[in-house]
C-alpha cells in the first residue's frame, strides 16, 4: 500500500444537518466542535440545523465547513488512520493547516472568521457569481473569459473537463450562453461571491496585515498549497493570506500527490465533491470519505 492523503473539504459542500451524527459518535469529533462553538457561540447550531439559507452565507460557511472538516479529520485519526500528506480545497486548506500544525485549532479558527468577514465584504463590493463548467478544457474556458475583460476569470482547475470561473453576477447568462455554444455546460455553485478573483484583493490585504504577527510554523507533513500545487515550506503567511485571490489549482495538487506515491484519499468534511475530482484526476485511487459515523468503520480497509 502507498501514501495516505487527507483532503478538506471546500465551500459549497456545506449542508443543515452535518456532523451531528458525528458529534454524537466521536470524542475527538465532538471536542473540535465544541471547541469552535466556544471561540463563536452559535456555530454549532448553524451546523446542525441551519437554516440552509443563513448557512450558505459566507461568514457563516467558513467557520462551520472548518469546525466540520477538522472534527471529521480528528475522528479519522481517533480512528486510527493518519495522513502522510494533506491538501484542501480553497477554505479547506486552513483546516488542512491546522491539522498539519501550521497554527494551533484556536488561531486557525479566528483567522478563518476574519478570513470570511473579508471575503464577504469583497463579495458585498462587488456581486458575483461561480460556476462549474464542464466538458471544456481549461485552455477553451480561458478563452471564453477572456471575451469578458476583468468580469470573468477561470479560479478552480479542478479535473480533467470541469474547470470553475467567477464572474460579474450581471454576465452569468451571458458566460454560460458561450460555454454552451462551445458545447460546454455550466452549473451555478452554490456560494455568495466571486472567489479567488482579484476582486478578493483587498481581502488578501487584510489578511496579511492580520498575519504578520501571528506565530505560524513549518507543516508537521507535506502540505499541497492551492496557489503553487507544491508542499508548504517556511511561507504559510504568505501563501494562507494571498490564496484568496488566485486560482485554485486542485487538479496538478492532486497529480503531485500521487507523483509522491499516494494511493488512498480520504475526504474529511462536508459531501464528497473532492472525492469525484480525484476519481476522474487519478483513475484507480483509493477513495474514501469521512463525514458519518458509519464512514469510520470502512477505515479499516486503510488500516488493513
Amino acid at each position: 500500500m502507498g501514501k495516505i492523503a487527507f483532503v478538506f473539504a471546500g465551500q459549497g459542500a456545506q449542508y443543515a444537518g452535518m456532523g451531528r451524527e458525528l458529534y454524537e459518535a466521536s470524542p475527538a469529533a465532538r471536542a473540535a466542535f465544541d471547541r469552535a462553538e466556544s471561540l463563536r457561540p452559535g456555530t454549532l447550531e448553524m451546523c446542525f440545523s441551519g437554516p440552509a439559507e443563513a448557512l450558505s452565507v459566507t461568514a457563516n460557511t467558513q467557520p462551520c465547513l472548518f469546525a466540520m472538516d477538522y472534527a471529521c479529520a480528528a475522528a479519522a485519526r481517533e480512528a486510527g488512520v493518519s495522513p502522510d500528506c494533506a491538501a484542501g480545497f480553497s477554505l479547506g486548506e486552513v483546516a488542512a493547516m491546522a491539522f498539519a500544525g501550521v497554527m494551533d485549532f484556536d488561531e486557525a479558527f479566528r483567522f478563518v472568521i476574519k478570513r470570511a468577514e473579508e471575503m464577504q465584504s469583497c463579495a458585498e463590493k462587488h456581486p458575483g457569481a461561480m460556476g462549474a463548467v464542464l466538458r471544456l478544457t481549461p485552455a477553451q474556458v480561458e478563452d471564453i473569459c477572456r471575451a469578458f475583460p476583468d468580469r470573468a476569470f477561470p479560479v478552480n482547475y479542478n479535473c480533467p473537463g470541469q474547470t470553475v470561473v467567477a464572474c460579474a453576477v450581471e454576465v452569468y447568462d451571458e458566460l454560460a450562453a458561450k460555454v454552451t455554444e462551445a458545447r460546454g455546460r455550466m452549473l451555478r455553485l452554490n456560494v455568495s461571491g466571486a472567489f479567488h478573483t482579484p476582486w478578493m484583493g483587498d481581502a488578501a490585504e487584510a489578511l496579511s496585515a492580520y498575519l504578520a504577527n501571528k506565530p505560524t510554523r513549518v507543516p508537521e507533513l507535506p502540505l499541497y498549497a492551492n496557489a503553487t500545487a507544491q508542499p508548504y515550506g517556511d511561507d504559510a503567511a504568505h501563501l494562507l493570506s494571498t490564496q484568496v485571490c488566485h486560482p485554485v489549482r486542485w487538479q496538478e495538487s492532486v497529480e503531485r500527490m500521487a507523483e509522491a506515491g499516494v494511493d488512498t484519499f480520504i475526504e474529511v468534511g462536508a459531501g464528497k465533491t473532492l472525492s469525484g475530482l480525484i476519481r476522474k484526476t487519478i483513475p484507480g485511487a483509493a477513495i474514501f470519505n469521512v463525514e458519518k459515523p458509519e464512514d469510520l468503520q470502512k477505515l479499516s480497509e486503510v488500516r488493513a
